[in-house]
């Protein structure tokens, strides 16, 4: 797409309308011809017009004449419309279009001759710009108007209702103050773009952007001037025709707008006038479009609809294809749609005899030749279709063309919609009677398909008749002959109702469903099927069981087999034997069939078994029996052993309502002589069934029998006569009913063929009405297996009735499977053995049950937990309670059993968790509670785990109170986790707060490495817009964490950054391109200026400057010392030599610049009034003309005081004494606060000598710890210290060099001050505030009242050096600034000392090492003695036993003679034992030595101590270590009274060994009298010695206690030692 572009530049030619009183102007503006008017223009006579011109010319006041055009020298006050055209003429200021006097509503429209697009205005006023005005635009020559935008300098007040911004969208309406200001006064320009460069253009060719662009006409309306405010005052028109307005250039950009479809434009038609540079606006179109902008296509092209071109697509106008049958044609939307936006033209007017949208058709009664071409003038012809009009369609037309896609032939007959033929005079098949009435041509034979055979024309073309199936009947074929049903597309068409003759009434039937007419108890389509209730009897439903005799066989059913026999079993019949069948039950007389079921027991054929039948008398010969002879009812047939069942060879009469028996004999089993003992054969049952002769036949289903695989009729079936008559009537046929047994079946619905109702578990019978054998207990349930034991019963089945099984002898129970009470040991039974506790004992194991006396075991043969003894039948002993303190049953009975020693007999208590003692009488550790009360019992310490169970002091053991909680927790039960932790104390989680300092709210933290969160998350609790659990970083949109007081919010310019996020620690948004600074509301990096306007780039000398980003808003580059300039380019004033090596001048130019710029500054005050006077001269003459001004300015006061708005000005003077009064306040404030800064510093020498104090008494306090340095450890106390130290500094260094100190605060404040009075002096030279500031000046800086800078030694606030640094305070001066740079330099010597402080922990934290692994080695060695001690004492206890023991056998000896025994005693007394008093103190004095000698480690730690009190005196917070010594005290007191308890222990052992002493000495006696009675006074020697044995060994208890201590003592220095060496 070619663009043609320019600017409103080139004057064309002036027409004039005076009876408009309008002043046109034809310019070039891209390429187009158009007219600039004025609404308004300067009358044509000449008149004064005053123009506002400051400070430029001597002459104020022009007459100016537009009459004619501006000329250079004939006529250059003239101020017409065409001189804002934009020229580069050095005259160009001279140059302007000036508006009427005094008027506001000026008008401004440029008239184009054809569509532009237009992109920027901008307007260079000569006078101020207008206070309000707006640009509107017109894309149709005028008739509609719609406004850019609007300016302002009050929006609200001059265009009410209008949006003031920031625009949201690209074509918002808003109005615009950035142009409206009063400043500059000229040369103020007014700059319009119609797409604002801050939004982004997705589609440049949307309608919405394209209509922005287009105008015809653009209008600009100047509705209100700017004033300097005298028309306010003076309402006369001279004032106001000071005021008007006036442009330089306006400058209107744009471009040929041809929609891309030209490349150049031309003049518009009926402009012939050659104007040298201008362009015009009719484009010059191509791609098939015309009109002076290309918005439309060329006539004929109009198959595609016309479409700007967009980048390289044309969107050229397509020509219209009518095939050469048209000329013209038109753009349809709605067939451009249907084609798929492929092609919307249609043609117009078609000729040749076509239609169509392409002509392509011919039209009726025309058809397409078939051989022509479509563009051929003769394609269409008429001739003749001969075509049946009764049976074509539009009355015999034919189709017009060929179309084999849509099945059209040209010159074809269209045939209705049931007619066919070449002539559309034949009917299709199926129908018939052609008429010219019917619509469809013919009428449908509506024969049913169903009913017709398939193929060919189904019914008669003239009668309409069908042609049916051979079982189907009806003009339609819809009916199916008698006795038929279910029309179909069956070969026949229907089928026979082919009723059950038996349950039917007749053989007719529904023709639709087929249903017979049933009989009663009858249902199914076919009448085949009994009701529920009813069911067909089975052939062999008559059945006489044998199990009703003697010698019953019964067998069990199996159940996935179906079985071969009827009822229970079986009857065991020998040879030789019969069996008599009673029959009662015949329904109907006839003849039956016998049949006999068995089960072969040998390997022969039974040859001859007799069935003969007794009837109840002689047979009548009118009887249905009467043709009986006396053979039928005797019968012999033999029993074949591959068979199970046998039939009568000839049927038997019987008759309803008689009784008979039918006898069956077994004489014979073999007529050849076998070595078969007693033979014998099985008989099941007899049953009869329906016999048939030769007219009848069976009907029905056999079921296969289980009887060799062999099918025979014992199903089910009815029996009829083959012809029509029925034998027997159908409902003979029928039982009553089910009469299923309610409690053994599952319904009272059995099966129809049979009658077998549906039995519940093992339950059999047709009525399910018994068990079935091997079960028992008919119920509801079924019946239960009998389960009887195969060892221990003589077969598997029991009682009907009770289940009992048949056992052997000696086996007990229903199932016979155990042994009787007081045996075991099924099936060999076997006495139980329970040693006399017991009666019984289990039947499978042999375990006595139930065990009394206190015993317990597999046979009675121990005690039970809590007695001992033995109660093992024969021992004489028996089972006691344990004295666990007081036995089982007395409530106090702490031990799990006991034992008693069998050397001492003494009862050992095997005490319980949680009890201690020798009878388990006190509670362990982790326990508490009262088990010396009855009821009393130990529980565990409830402390949730956090206390260590092995400590005794861990948990009060009488309350069960927690003291010692471990893992951070704390409270009653340990269930709380300390203050600073967070977690779960019942699960040992007690994790340490980590909250981020900054972050974090101040109360909750009392240093950066201690704070308080939320118990059960942790959550800290955050400063304003923190978020996070540790409060660690900001909230989406903010930042600025580090600032200790919450986040702030970033603060993003909206329309200038990418989005509301910043950089959490900078605060820099995502600034779009052109824009820059944190917010983006400034012009991007190196650039500077207003981004709504423009931005130009940092022009500085990068050799003079201090940073490449000049001043964002004035751009002054920021050099260097000793460099000036816009551009810091050259030297400043004071420098020399040439940029950029600029030296310093020599001190002298300071001097004599400052005595040269007091002299021009008072030459300038003497020029200054010397112009004043040269200005208003001697008052005398114009004392008149002053009196009419004071009454004026009277008369003005008095407007001013009426007027509201007026009434702030008479506060002016109050504003500015409360200003001076404001600025006094907060003088005093800041030396309110300097005050206090240097109490501050003073209080920090007494902070300093309270460390010292405080430093002193902990030394005291320290040389008390003892023990406890052992437990706690230097290594704690060394780290807490120097973290306090480590604090200390940091407050310091806060005090005076971090950023926000007081220090640095007071400077703040100082210079703040500074600024404050320096404006208001230099304001308003107030001698209040010069007097308040002398004041201030001698309290900051300790500058005497009166004194100058170079007077004062200590300076003053505004006083600099020689060198230009400021001199405030100073050594001798008492200021606020002496004072806090002594409290400064005062707080940096404390530093140092903090410093050497460290330095000192440091190298005592090296010997405190070295001490405590001196005191590691000595414990160990103290242990080791111990140790061995121990072991000494252990063997000499152990040699003690077994000499006692020695001469116990000895004396029990029979041999033992009396000279003997004297031998041993007096070998007894020559042993080296410690028995006297003076031996057993001399080895407890051994002992204790060694277990005092760990007091080595103690004063080696002690001396650790020293040292470390010596780095306390330097830390801030040595108070605190009070409370610790404190609690040090308490351990240390809980180690001495330990030690005490081991000092009582020595003293009961030297009462033992007094009391061992004496016993020894009563030994001698005893011994001397042995010979006399020598057993049993060393029986009494012995218990004697097991008592002092008894003390040594409790005594021995303390001893491993204490040797328990000093390894604990050990562990806990090792563990400290190693911690302390990791941390150094």
């Amino acid at each position: 797409q070619s663009i043609v572009g320019l600017t409103l530049t080139t004057l064309a030619s002036l027409v004039e309308q005076n009876n408009k009183g309008t002043l046109s102007l034809e310019c070039d503006i891209d390429g187009k011809y158009s007219y600039l008017q004025e609404t308004t223009i300067a009358p044509r006579i000449k008149s004064v017009m005053l123009i506002i011109l400051l400070f430029q010319e001597d002459k104020k006041c022009f007459i100016c004449d537009s009459e004619d055009p501006f000329h250079d020298s004939l006529n250059p006050d003239s101020h017409r419309i065409e001189n804002v055209v934009t020229t580069f003429a050095p005259n160009r200021l001279k140059l302007w279009w000036q508006s009427e006097n005094g008027l506001e509503n000026v008008t401004i429209q440029l008239n184009l001759e054809a569509e532009f697009h237009f992109t920027h205005l901008i307007m260079t006023f000569k006078t101020f710009r207008p206070a309000a005005m707006l640009i509107e635009r017109s894309s149709d020559f005028g008739k509609t108007w719609q406004v850019y935008r609007y300016f302002a300098y009050d929006c609200e007040s001059s265009f009410p209702g209008i949006s003031t911004g920031p625009m949201k969208k690209v074509d918002d309406i808003i109005c615009d103050s950035r142009y409206s200001d009063i400043e500059p006064s000229t040369e103020g320009e007014v700059i319009y773009r119609v797409l604002d460069p801050a939004f982004r253009i997705e589609d440049p060719y949307s309608p919405r952007i394209q209509s922005m662009y287009a105008i015809t006409n653009l209008r600009v309306k100047f509705i209100k001037l700017h004033t300097l405010g005298d028309n306010l005052l003076d309402s006369r028109m001279e004032i106001r025709e000071k005021y008007y307005y006036a442009i330089y250039d306006m400058v209107v950009r744009g471009n040929c707008f041809c929609y891309g479809h030209a490349s150049e434009c031309a003049p518009v038609d009926g402009f012939n006038e050659e104007v040298e540079g201008m362009v015009h606006g009719h484009c010059m179109c191509r791609h098939n479009t015309k009109g002076l902008n290309c918005e439309q296509c060329l006539d004929f092209y109009h198959d595609l609809p016309w479409r700007p071109a967009e980048g390289r697509n044309s969107n050229a106008c397509k020509k219209c294809n009518c095939n050469g049958h048209s000329s013209q044609c038109h753009f349809d939307m709605a067939v451009y749609m249907t084609t798929g936006n492929t092609s919307g033209g249609v043609c117009d007017d078609c000729q040749h005899n076509t239609v169509g949208r392409n002509c392509e058709q011919c039209k009726p009664f025309y058809f397409q030749h078939p051989e022509r071409d479509l563009r051929d003038p003769d394609v269409c012809e008429r001739k003749s279709c001969n075509c049946d009009p009764a049976g074509s369609q539009n009355g015999g037309i034919c189709d017009r063309y060929t179309d084999f896609s849509t099945g059209l032939i040209a010159g074809q007959c269209r045939c209705k919609l049931f007619v066919e033929g070449e002539r559309c005079d034949l009917c299709k098949e199926g129908f018939y009677g052609l008429s010219a009435d019917d619509p469809a041509g013919c009428q449908s034979c509506a024969c049913n398909p169903l009913g017709t055979h398939p193929g060919g024309n189904p019914c008669d073309s003239e009668t309409g008749n069908c042609y049916c199936k051979r079982l189907v009947t009806g003009k339609q074929c819809d009916h199916c002959l008698p006795e038929h049903w279910g029309l179909s597309n069956d070969m026949d068409g229907c089928r026979p109702c082919d009723c059950d003759q038996g349950g039917a009434l007749n053989n007719n039937c529904s023709s639709q469903s087929g249903q017979c007419e049933c009989r009663p108890h009858m249902f199914g389509r076919q009448c085949n099927q009994v009701e529920p209730g009813y069911y067909f009897i089975s052939l062999d439903h008559y059945i006489y069981e044998a199990e009703e005799g003697v010698n019953i066989v019964e067998r069990q059913y199996t159940p996935d087999r179906t079985p071969s026999w009827t009822g229970i079993g079986f009857v065991r019949v020998p040879e030789g034997a019969y069996l008599e069948f009673y029959i009662d039950n015949i329904p109907y007389s006839m003849e039956y069939d016998i049949l006999v079921r068995y089960e072969p027991q040998l390997p022969d054929q039974w040859e001859k078994a007799v069935i003969s039948v007794s009837r109840p008398g002689k047979i009548p010969t009118g009887s249905r029996c009467g043709n009986t002879v006396p053979d039928d009812d005797n019968q012999v047939v033999s029993l074949s052993p591959g068979s199970r069942y046998v039939v009568l060879p000839r049927p038997v009469c019987f008759e309803k309502g008689l009784n008979y028996t039918i006898r069956l004999e077994l004489p014979q089993y073999s007529s050849v002589d076998t070595e078969t003992e007693s033979p014998y054969t099985l008989i099941d049952s007899v049953s009869r069934s329906y016999f048939g002769d030769g007219k009848l036949r069976l009907y029905g289903a056999c079921r296969q029998s289980s009887l060799h695989g062999e099918c025979v009729c014992v199903g089910w079936g009815r029996w009829f006569v083959s012809g029509a008559t029925v034998l027997t009537p159908p409902n003979a046929f029928l039982h009553s009913a089910c009469q299923c047994d309610p409690q053994g079946s599952l319904s009272s619905v059995c099966d129809p063929s049979g009658g077998q109702c549906q039995c519940r578990p093992n339950v059999v019978g047709r009525q399910c009405d018994r068990c079935a054998p091997g079960t028992f207990s008919f119920g509801p349930s079924g019946c239960r297996p009998c389960e009887c034991h195969a060892r221990g019963s003589y077969n598997a089945f029991c009682d009907a009735e009770t289940g009992q099984c048949h056992c052997f002898p000696g086996v007990y129970g229903r199932q016979c499977d155990r042994c009787l009470p007081g045996f075991w040991g099924f099936p060999s039974c076997q006495p139980c053995h329970c040693n006399g506790h017991a009666d019984d004992c289990s039947p499978y194991t042999g375990e006595c049950l139930s065990c009394r006396d206190h015993t317990t075991g597999n046979n009675c043969e121990r005690c039970q937990a809590g007695y001992y003894g033995d109660p093992i039948l024969g021992s004489g002993d028996h089972c006691r309670p344990c004295p666990c303190p007081d036995g089982p049953e007395s409530g106090r009975q702490f031990a799990s059993g006991c034992y008693q020693d069998p050397v001492t007999l003494q009862v050992v208590c095997v005490c319980s968790v949680g009890y201690i003692g020798s009878r388990c009488d006190e509670c362990a550790s982790g326990f508490f509670g009262s088990p010396d009360e009855v009821g009393g019992a130990c529980q565990p310490c409830q402390c949730n785990n956090n206390i260590d169970t092995t400590d005794p002091e861990a948990c009060d053991k009488k309350t069960g109170t927690c003291m010692k909680c471990l893992y951070h927790t704390e409270g009653e039960n340990c269930h709380l986790c300390k203050q600073g932790y967070y977690g779960s104390a019942v699960q040992q989680d007690c994790r340490k707060c980590v909250c981020n300092y900054l972050g974090t709210i101040r109360e909750d933290c009392e240093d950066s490495e201690n704070c308080r969160c939320e118990a059960a998350t942790g959550q800290c609790r955050c400063l304003p817009n923190v978020v996070g659990q540790t409060c660690d970083r900001c909230a989406p949109h903010t930042w600025r964490l580090a600032s200790g007081a919450g986040c702030e919010q970033c603060g993003c310019d909206p329309a200038r950054s990418l989005g509301p996020a910043c950089n959490e620690f900078t605060g820099q948004c995502q600034c779009m391109p052109g824009f820059g600074g944190r917010t983006c509301q400034e012009c991007q990096e190196l650039f500077w200026g207003d981004p709504d306007v423009e931005c130009q780039a940092c022009d500085c000398n990068p050799r003079g400057i201090q940073t490449p980003q000049c001043d964002r808003a004035t751009g002054q580059c920021i050099c260097n010392e000793g460099v000036e300039g816009p551009r810091c380019d050259k030297c400043s004033r004071g420098y020399s030599g040439f940029f950029p090596d600029c030296v310093p001048c020599h001190q002298c130019f300071a001097l004599w610049d400052v005595i040269i710029s007091e002299l021009a500054n008072r030459t300038q005050q003497f020029l200054d009034r010397a112009n004043a006077l040269k200005i208003t001269g001697v008052t005398g003459p114009y004392q008149q003309t002053l009196n009419t001004l004071e009454e004026k300015l009277s008369e003005i006061k008095t407007i001013i005081a009426q007027n509201p708005a007026a009434e702030p000005l008479k506060n002016i003077g109050n504003l500015f004494e409360e200003l001076t009064a404001d600025v006094t306040v907060k003088i005093a404030d800041i030396e309110e606060n300097l005050s206090a800064l240097s109490v501050k510093s003073n209080s920090t020498d007494t902070d300093l000598s309270a460390l010292e104090t405080d430093a002193k008494s902990l030394d005291h306090v320290v040389k008390e710890l003892q023990l406890h340095l052992i437990s706690a450890g230097a290594l704690d106390s060394i780290t807490k210290y120097f973290q306090m130290s480590l604090e200390a500094e940091e407050r310091v260094n806060a005090s005076t060099v971090h950023p926000g100190s007081t220090v640095e605060l007071s400077a703040q404040t100082r210079q703040e001050v500074e600024d404050l009075i320096n404006e208001k002096e230099a304001h308003n030279g107030n001698k209040a505030v010069t007097a308040s500031l002398s004041n201030m000046s001698l309290q900051t800086c300790g500058t005497p009242a009166g004194a100058s800078c170079a007077e004062s030694e200590c300076g003053g606030l505004n006083c600099r050096t020689d060198d230009g640094r400021k001199k405030c305070g100073g050594p001798g001066c008492e200021g606020l600034v002496t004072v806090a740079h002594n409290a400064w330099q005062k707080a940096m010597d404390f530093d140092r000392d903090i410093l050497s402080a460290l330095a000192e922990v440091e190298q005592l934290s090296r010997m405190a090492k070295q001490r405590a692994d001196e005191a590691k080695q000595n414990a160990q060695a103290v242990l080791l003695k111990t140790n061995a001690t121990k072991e000494q004492v252990d063997r000499s206890n152990e040699d003690l036993r077994n000499l006692i023991k020695q001469i116990r056998d000895f004396l029990m000896q029979d041999s033992a003679d009396l000279d003997s025994i004297e031998a041993v005693a007096n070998e007894v007394l020559n042993m080296d034992m410690p028995s006297t008093p003076q031996q057993l103190q001399a080895l407890t004095e051994d002992i204790r030595e060694r277990v005092e000698s760990l007091s080595d480690v103690e004063v080696i730690l002690q001396q650790s101590a020293g040292d470390i009190a010596r780095a306390e005196m330097l830390l801030e917070e040595a108070k605190k270590a009070s409370k610790g010594a404190t609690d040090v005290k308490v351990t240390a007191d809980m180690v001495k009274a330990a030690l005490e308890e081991a000092e009582k222990a020595q003293n009961a052992a030297e009462k033992a060994i007094k009391q061992a002493d004496e016993d020894i000495k009563g030994t001698q006696d005893l011994l001397t009298s042995v010979t006399a009675f020598p057993l049993p006074l060393l029986t009494d020697l012995e218990n004697t010695y097991e008592n002092n044995q008894k003390v040594l060994e409790d005594k021995a208890k303390q001893l491993v206690e204490l040797e328990e201590t000093v390894r604990s003592l050990l562990q806990t220095i090792s563990q400290k030692v190693a911690v302390y060496s990791t941390c150094l």
